[in-house]
């Protein structure tokens, strides 16, 4: 254990007005995360504990706040700590734009001040005694961090005016009906506040023409807190990219790769091309809503970005942070940042300080891609959100397809090595530098994640897999049925990796889409009787005394392409093996009963002939494997049989 001293390296970047005091002890507090049990939860959101830091709430708008603050998180651990999970993800704590057209910071990803905390939730020593209380009872906290943008602080002064302006072009065509040829442009909007990509830079222009990069003017409205951010060195023009809002992403990059066939180049060449402009949107554009993207690229943005974040590891003693928008930033920022941080925690004397981001994407390769050389530990594993939780347990695909995910997660992917990074521009790379890799990395980080023994642990075991997030419309909104839920939950508990449940899930909470999957959480009263909080309960139990089930390797043993009316339709079989510790989960992912006999087959096992198991799911139920070790049971619909030897 350290205490904190703040470091002299901060202090060209601090206004001089942000110390950290010297008594805050620095802890360890994590054995090993595949351990863990991670908890999200929205801080403004959860409970109101603290009446005095209520201003601008109003609790019938969703976009606005609505008073939950860290006393109200402190007040409520006993329900987490009832549940059963051991680590909090908390949203950011740092100050935020005030509100935005219409819309509150409640959320905090709208940063404006990088050292100070949001009033919205208390003040520094309260956020240090929330950390400290969770620590007391084994309760780890991660940290919500963005490093991609700020909040809506400038606009582009395009016109150079001096005001931001809303203009319309056109004359918006000719109307229903009419004939006239003096009106043939679509009316088209142009804020500047948030204009469109344009790769050379946002272009100041009239109607004379353009005339260079468009000015930025920083807004002084203390009212709202838009004023120019903190540290000081954020308020730089040169830390920004200044390029506009992304226009085009992944699912509609089809305008890019039409017009490079439209100009002769073939199949494969479009496809690259169309990959590169929907990337370089992605990472260098503002994020839609007028949040100004970071020039990472800038390596005084990259130096002011790890200070202020090693800062919050001292601050407060997080364990983790969780990473905001990865996927809008290159690969070799958190190649510097990553390791800082890391090193910074461990020169603190915290060990297992844990990093994962959100790629919000489904493109395995993509999300892979980040963890690979010393970037982050682990990203959001949304691979398995849409092919497994929506696609299966949602949907009602074949359980086939669970399987296939895996098996793709541990191919080979071909990359280009330079010695720091690693590369998918395969054209311009020395053959002699091409590797075959996973698509998660498979190697401990210096410094990174370890276990009991000290031994690294790899992005392949650290992935974070959800069913619901603050992003995405919950579960039961899309699906709702409760007991499909339940039924994926036992997946999302079993499976390897680090499970990640988003607060209200345990309450069948059924928000759509943001704000509307954002519920306030006191309106559940907390209770601790509904079926699917004690679902939970039991699943979090079983994972915790079998330690197979957070540590151990995976092996599919049934999965089936049938949807039907075939026996083994909706099941999955899976076992998670440590040391000599064995675990079979079998689960039906429909509503009907589902067995693993298809024909002649039986499902083959781990356990050996004759094995006597027992079904820790369903209170100690025994089976015996057949002369070959097979096993051939009925696993009730949506529910799991969950098989270890007698003991």
């Amino acid at each position: 254990m350290r205490r904190a001293a703040l470091s002299l390296a901060l202090l060209p970047l601090f206004t001089g007005c942000v110390t950290v005091d010297p008594d805050i002890a620095i802890t360890s507090n994590v054995t090993d995360w595949r351990d863990e049990i991670i908890y999200q939860i929205m801080i403004d959101r959860f409970e109101d504990g603290d009446v005095n830091n209520n201003f601008n709430v109003d609790y019938r708008k969703e976009a606005s706040y609505h008073g939950g603050d860290w006393q109200g998180l402190i007040n409520r651990l006993d329900y987490i700590e009832s549940l059963g999970v051991t680590a909090l993800w908390i949203s950011p704590v740092v100050r935020n734009v005030e509100n935005d057209a219409g819309f509150a910071s409640y959320h905090g990803y709208w940063t404006q001040d990088f050292l100070r905390v949001n009033p919205h939730f208390g003040d520094l020593n309260k956020l240090r005694e929330l950390v400290e209380a969770c620590h007391a009872r084994g309760i780890k906290v991660i940290l919500d961090i963005v490093t991609n943008h700020v909040g809506q602080l400038f606009y582009y002064d395009i016109n150079r005016n001096g005001l931001p302006d809303v203009v319309f072009h056109g004359g918006g065509g000719p109307g229903p009906g009419s004939q006239t040829p003096d009106q043939p442009n679509p009316l088209r909007r142009s804020s500047e506040w948030d204009p469109e990509y344009d790769t050379r830079g946002v272009q100041g222009y009239t109607s004379l023409g353009e005339n260079g990069l468009a000015p930025l003017v920083w807004m002084q409205q203390p009212d709202i807190n838009r004023t120019p951010p903190n540290p000081i060195g954020f308020y730089n023009d040169d830390w920004y990219n200044r390029r506009g809002r992304v226009t085009v992403w992944e699912d509609n990059g089809q305008f890019y790769y039409d017009e490079c066939r439209a100009n002769g180049a073939d199949h494969d060449a479009c496809e690259r091309y169309r990959f590169y402009r929907v990337r370089e949107q992605e990472m260098l554009g503002d994020f839609p809503g007028g949040l100004k993207d970071l020039n990472t690229l800038n390596p005084e943005t990259r130096q002011g970005l790890i200070e202020v974040f090693q800062y919050w590891i001292e601050a407060a003693d997080f364990d983790g942070f969780r990473i905001d928008t990865l996927k809008h930033q290159e690969h070799e920022f958190f190649d510097e940042f990553a390791p800082a941080m890391r090193n910074f925690a461990a020169s603190l004397g915290k060990k297992n300080f844990f990093m994962f981001g959100e790629a919000f994407d489904a493109n395995d390769e993509l999300l892979g891609s980040y963890t690979h050389g010393q970037g982050v530990d682990s990203v959001f594993y949304f691979s398995a959100k849409y092919w497994i939780f929506d696609g299966i347990f949602g949907q009602g695909g074949a359980t086939r397809g669970a399987q296939e995910l895996f098996e793709q997660r541990n191919a080979p992917l071909t990359l280009c090595a330079d010695g720091v990074t690693w590369k998918r521009d395969l054209e311009s790379c020395d053959p002699t530098k091409l590797v075959e890799v996973p698509r998660y990395n498979n190697l401990p980080k210096t410094n990174g994640p370890v276990d009991e023994q000290g031994a690294g642990l790899t992005s392949q075991q650290l992935l974070v897999n959800f069913i619901d997030n603050h992003d995405v419309p919950r579960f039961l909104f899309l699906y709702p049925n409760p007991a499909k839920l339940r039924a994926a939950l036992i997946y999302l508990l079993m499976t390897d990796g680090i499970p990640c449940i988003y607060y209200g899930t345990e309450q069948d909470f059924s928000g759509g889409p943001d704000p509307s999957n954002r519920e306030d959480m006191w309106v559940s009263d907390f209770k601790t009787s509904g079926e699917t909080f004690k679902h939970i309960q039991k699943l979090i139990r079983i994972r915790k005394e079998n330690v197979a089930l957070r540590r151990g390797g995976m092996r599919f043993a049934w999965t089936t392409s049938h949807t039907g009316s075939e026996p083994d339709a909706g099941l999955m079989a899976f076992e998670r093996i440590y040391g000599n510790e064995v675990v079979l989960v079998m689960i039906n992912t429909r509503e009907a009963p589902a067995q693993s006999a298809f024909g002649a087959e039986i499902m083959p096992t781990s356990f050996g002939p004759n094995a006597l198991l027992e079904d820790i799911f369903n209170d100690g139920v025994t089976q015996t494997t057949d002369a070959n070790g097979r096993l051939n049971v009925a696993v009730p619909p949506l529910s799991a049989r969950v098989f270890r030897r007698a003991r």
